[in-house]
C-alpha cells in the first residue's frame, strides 16, 4: 500500500497588546487592519475553498483541503480566529470532523506546544505547562483529545517527548536530520546509524524516553518538504502530485507514507495561489490512484511501527546548529547581509533573570491563597479559555486554599496572568529574525514589560532597573536603537497600561464617539455612575465617574475623569481615582462656571490642580486613535480635496491639451488630477449604488491623463462592495433583482485596469450548483419562463466568475 499525507504547520505570532490582548492596527499589513488579518485572507480562508480548475482556468470544483490533509493550528492564533474570523474558525472546527469521516474516525488537526515556546529551552515546569496547556486549548475547540502534537520549530529533547507521551499523546513530526540511528523492535538487532537525514521517512518509528514512556515519531521527507517552500514546486499542481508519489519505491516491502510538512502559509501567503496546487495534487493524486490519501493518526492504526529510533536532542527544523538560533549568534538568520545575532543570548538571559527572579515570589505569595501554585497555573488554561464567573468559581473551589476575599482573587489573577506572560515573553518568534528591534522581539519585550508590572505590583519589590541592565547587554544592528533596554524604553515603557490609562482613553474618546451605561474597551470593561458634556463655542467637554474593571485580573476602580477638547488636535484631560480626589460635586460646579465664561486659562488651571497629570490624543489606544485624528483631519481633507476638485474641475481641458502635447504637466497640476482622479474613483467603487457608466468615465481620464491609480485602495474599496453584493445575493438567490445587482458589481470589477479579487463572490455562487441551480434548470425545461431568464443570468454570472456550470 502506498499512503500520502500532507502536514501543514499554521501560526502566527502572538500580535495582541499584552495589556489590551486584542491585536491592534498595523499599517505594514494595509489594507487589513492587521497581518492576521492579511494572512487569513490569503492564506487561512482560501484553504477552506480552494479552487480546481479545468484547462481554460474555470472553476470546476471547490474544495476543502484542511479535510484532506494533517494540520494544526497554534492556539494563539486560534484565539485570534474566533473573534476575528469566525467562518474561519467553524470551518477549521468542521473540516476536523469532515476528516475523521475520510481517514477511518482519525482527526488531521494535530495540537501544538501552547504559544510556540522552544522546548528543549525551557525549564520543566514550563515545558509540562506548554503541552498541557496545548492540550487542553485543543479539546476545548475541537472537542476530542489529540493524538498528536506539534513542537514548535520541531525542537526535541526526550524530556519534551515524555511529557507529551505522559499526557497520553501518540506521536509528533520531525525533520529527518534529527533522527540518529534506528533498529528493528524485534530481533535485538544492533542500531544503524542514520546521522545525516539518511532516515527512512516511510515509516512510523518508536521513541522510547529515559523514563520508561515511549512515543511515535514521524520523519517528514526533507526534499520535498524543502522543494515546495523554496524551490517554487507549487507553481504546477500536476507537477507537485508527481514529485509527491515519485518518492514511493517498489523496493520497500512494507506499506510506506510519503509525507512532508512545511509551514501552512506556504498554501497561499508565501506562494500565491498555493492551495490550488495543493488541492489539485491531491485530487490528482485521488482520482488517478496513485496512493491513498491519509493522516497520521490513520497510518498508526493500521501500520504500528516495527522500528524504533534515537534522536539527536537539541535540535529542529529550522536550524542546522541545533536550538541556537534561539539561543546564540549561529548564523542562522532570515538573511540581512552584515548583521549579527549576538543580541540572541543576553536577551534569553535578560528573560531567564526575569523567570527566575519572580518565580519564588510567585511561589511565597500564591502559597497564601492556593493549595499548590504550579498546579493551579497548569489548570488556568480554563481560565483563559473562558473568563466567566462560572469558570472563575469552579477554578476557585478547585484550587484556593480557602473563601478569598474579592482583593484576595484579584491578586490571584495577577499571580495567573504573571505567569502566563512569562511563558509568552519566550515565544519563538522572539529569536527567529535578524534584529533586536523586529517587531517579534519587541512583541516579547512586551510581554516581560507585563511580567515586570504584575511582579512589582505584587510583591512590592523592584524588577525593572535590573532588567534593563541585563537587556542592556543585546545590542542591535542599528544604531538608532541602541540596546534592548533602549527598545524598552522605547516601545515597551509607553505601552503599559493601567486603569488610569483606561479612564484617560475613555474620557477622551467619550467625546467623539459617545458610550451608552456600560461599555467594552478591549479587555476592560467600563459602568458609567455620572457623566456630564458642555459646549462653548469649540470648546468641548466632558466630566464624569465610571467604575473601570480588567476583565482579565477582575481589577477594579471607580474614576473622576475630566476631558477638555480645544479644538482641532489640542486635547487634554485628567483622570484619578474618586476616593482620592473627593469633592465631586464641588470640582462640577466650578468648572461649569469657568467653562460657561470661556476662560481657558482658568480651565487648564483647574485641570492642572485637580489632576497633576494630563492626557491628550497621544494616550489614546492605537485604533481609536487613528479614527478620532481621521474624523478631526475630515474637515481639513475635506477642504483640501474641494481645493484639488476644483483645480481640476476648471482646468481639465487645459491639463489634457498639455498631456496631448507631450509637454511635462505642472506639478501643481499633476497633484490635482492624481488627487481628484483617484478620490472620485474612490467614491465611486464605494457608494452604495455602483455606476458603471461614471466609473468607466473616470477610468478613460486617468488612462488620458497618465494618473497614477491607487490600486491598493481601489481594489479593496471594490471587492468589499463585490463581496456585499454576493451576501445580498446569497441570502435569496432566487431574486433576479439581486443577482442582476451582483452581475453588474462584476462587470465593473472587469473593466478596472487591474484584477479585482471576486474569492467570496465566487465561493457563494458555486454553492447553488448542486441545489437551487439544478431546480431552476429543471423547471426552465419544463418550459417555466421565469426560470429560465434566472437561469440565463446564472449561467452570464459563472462565466463572469470563471465558474464551469456542470449540465450548462
Amino acid at each position: 500500500m502506498k499512503y500520502l499525507c500532507v502536514h501543514a504547520h499554521f501560526y502566527q505570532p502572538p500580535r495582541e497588546n499584552p495589556w489590551l490582548e486584542q491585536v491592534e492596527l498595523q499599517d505594514s499589513a494595509y489594507p487589513y487592519h492587521d497581518w492576521n488579518d492579511r494572512i487569513s485572507a490569503e492564506c487561512y480562508a482560501p484553504n477552506l475553498a480552494a479552487r480546481i480548475l479545468d484547462d481554460q482556468q474555470r472553476i470546476v470544483r471547490i474544495v476543502n483541503n484542511y479535510s484532506k490533509v494533517s494540520f494544526n493550528f497554534g492556539p494563539t492564533l486560534l484565539s485570534w480566529a474566533v473573534e476575528h474570523a469566525p467562518t474561519l474558525y467553524h470551518g477549521l472546527i468542521e473540516s476536523d470532523k469532515q476528516s475523521q469521516k475520510n481517514f477511518s474516525g482519525h482527526g488531521s488537526a494535530m495540537a501544538q506546544a501552547y504559544n510556540h515556546m522552544i522546548l528543549p529551552l525551557a525549564n520543566s515546569r514550563d515545558k509540562k505547562t506548554q503541552i498541557r496547556w496545548g492540550i487542553e486549548d485543543f479539546v476545548s475547540r475541537f472537542g476530542r483529545l489529540p493524538e498528536g502534537m506539534w513542537l514548535p520549530e520541531t525542537a526535541v529533547d526526550l524530556e519534551s517527548l515524555s511529557l507529551m507521551a505522559e499526557a497520553g499523546l501518540s506521536f509528533a513530526i520531525l525533520a529527518p536530520h534529527q533522527a540518529k540511528a534506528v533498529r528493528a523492535l524485534k530481533g535485538n538487532m544492533p542500531w544503524q546509524d542514520v546521522t545525516g537525514s539518511k532516515i527512512d521517512p516511510s515509516r512510523a518509528y518508536l521513541c522510547n524516553t529515559p523514563s520508561g514512556r515511549s512515543i511515535n515519531l514521524f520523519f517528514y521527507d526533507g526534499p520535498i518538504s524543502q522543494a515546495v517552500a523554496f524551490e517554487k514546486l507549487l507553481d504546477n499542481g500536476e507537477k507537485f502530485a508527481r514529485r509527491l508519489t515519485g518518492a514511493f519505491s517498489d523496493s520497500r516491502t512494507w506499506p510506506q507514507l510519503m509525507h512532508i510538512a512545511t509551514d501552512g502559509e506556504t498554501y497561499g501567503h508565501h506562494h500565491r495561489h498555493g492551495e490550488m496546487a495543493l488541492a489539485y495534487s491531491l485530487d490528482y493524486i485521488e482520482s488517478k490512484k496513485l496512493a491513498r490519501i491519509t493522516n497520521y493518526g490513520e497510518f498508526l492504526e493500521h501500520n504500528p511501527p516495527e522500528c524504533e529510533v534515537q534522536i539527536y536532542e537539541n535540535t529542529a527544523w529550522s536550524c542546522v546548529h541545533g536550538v541556537e538560533r534561539w539561543r546564540s549568534n549561529c548564523g542562522c538568520n532570515s538573511g540581512r547581509l552584515g548583521w549579527h545575532q549576538e543580541w540572541r543570548q543576553p536577551l534569553r538571559g535578560a528573560l531567564d533573570w526575569l523567570r527566575d527572579a519572580v518565580n519564588p515570589q510567585f511561589e511565597a505569595l500564591g502559597a497564601k491563597y492556593l493549595k499548590d501554585p504550579w498546579i493551579a497555573r497548569d489548570a488556568y488554561i480554563s481560565v483563559v479559555l473562558d473568563r466567566s464567573p462560572e469558570t472563575r468559581a469552579r477554578f476557585g473551589e478547585e484550587h484556593f486554599r480557602r473563601k478569598l476575599t474579592a482583593s484576595e482573587q484579584v491578586e490571584v489573577w495577577k499571580l495567573m496572568e504573571l505567569q502566563r506572560h512569562a511563558m509568552l515573553m519566550y515565544t519563538s518568534c522572539g529569536w527567529f529574525f535578524d534584529d533586536l528591534s523586529g517587531i517579534e522581539t519587541v512583541q516579547v519585550i512586551q510581554y516581560a514589560g507585563r511580567v515586570v508590572q504584575l511582579a512589582e505590583q505584587l510583591f512590592k519589590m523592584p524588577f525593572e532597573g535590573t532588567f534593563l541592565e541585563k537587556l542592556a547587554l543585546a545590542k542591535s544592528n542599528l544604531v538608532e536603537y541602541g540596546d534592548g533596554a533602549n527598545i524598552y524604553e522605547r516601545y515597551v515603557k509607553p505601552s503599559i497600561i493601567d486603569l488610569e490609562k483606561v479612564g484617560a482613553h475613555y474620557s477622551i474618546s467619550s467625546l467623539f464617539s459617545p458610550y451608552g451605561e456600560g461599555a467594552d474597551i478591549f479587555s476592560y470593561s467600563v459602568k458609567r455612575l455620572d457623566y456630564h458634556t458642555a459646549e462653548a463655542g469649540k470648546l468641548r467637554m466632558a466630566l464624569g465617574n465610571a467604575r473601570f474593571t480588567s476583565k482579565v485580573t477582575q481589577e477594579s476602580e471607580v474614576l473622576t475623569f475630566w476631558v477638555v477638547h480645544f479644538g482641532d488636535h489640542n486635547v487634554a484631560g485628567g483622570v484619578q481615582s474618586a476616593e482620592e480626589g473627593g469633592g465631586y460635586q464641588d470640582l462640577l460646579d466650578r468648572i461649569r462656571d469657568s467653562f460657561e465664561r470661556v476662560d481657558i486659562p482658568e480651565v487648564v488651571r483647574l485641570l492642572d490642580k485637580r489632576f497633576g497629570k494630563t492626557y491628550s490624543l497621544r494616550s489614546l489606544f492605537r485604533d481609536e486613535q487613528r479614527r478620532i485624528v481621521k474624523y478631526i483631519l475630515s474637515t481639513t481633507v475635506a477642504e483640501a480635496e474641494a481645493a484639488y476638485l476644483q483645480l481640476y474641475d476648471h482646468h481639465a481641458a487645459l491639463m489634457r491639451f498639455i498631456t496631448r502635447l507631450g509637454t511635462p504637466m505642472p506639478r501643481e497640476f499633476t497633484a490635482a488630477i492624481d488627487y481628484g482622479i483617484n478620490s472620485m474613483l474612490r467614491r465611486a467603487c464605494s457608494n452604495g449604488e455602483l455606476d458603471g457608466e461614471r466609473i468607466g468615465a473616470y477610468l478613460r481620464e486617468a488612462l488620458a491623463s497618465n494618473v497614477m491609480l491607487d490600486k491598493t485602495t481601489l481594489e479593496f474599496s471594490l471587492r468589499q462592495k463585490i463581496e456585499a453584493l454576493a451576501v445580498r445575493f446569497a441570502s435569496d438567490p432566487s431574486s433576479i433583482e439581486k443577482l442582476d445587482g451582483l452581475r453588474s458589481g462584476l462587470k465593473i470589477a472587469r473593466q478596472m485596469p487591474f484584477i479585482v479579487d471576486v474569492w467570496s463572490a465566487q465561493n457563494h455562487v458555486y454553492a447553488i450548483q448542486g441545489g437551487l441551480y439544478e431546480r431552476m434548470r429543471r423547471r426552465a425545461l419544463r418550459g417555466d419562463s421565469k426560470a429560465k431568464v434566472w437561469l440565463d443570468a446564472y449561467l452570464q454570472l459563472s462565466e463572469l466568475l470563471m465558474i464551469r456550470v456542470q449540465n450548462s
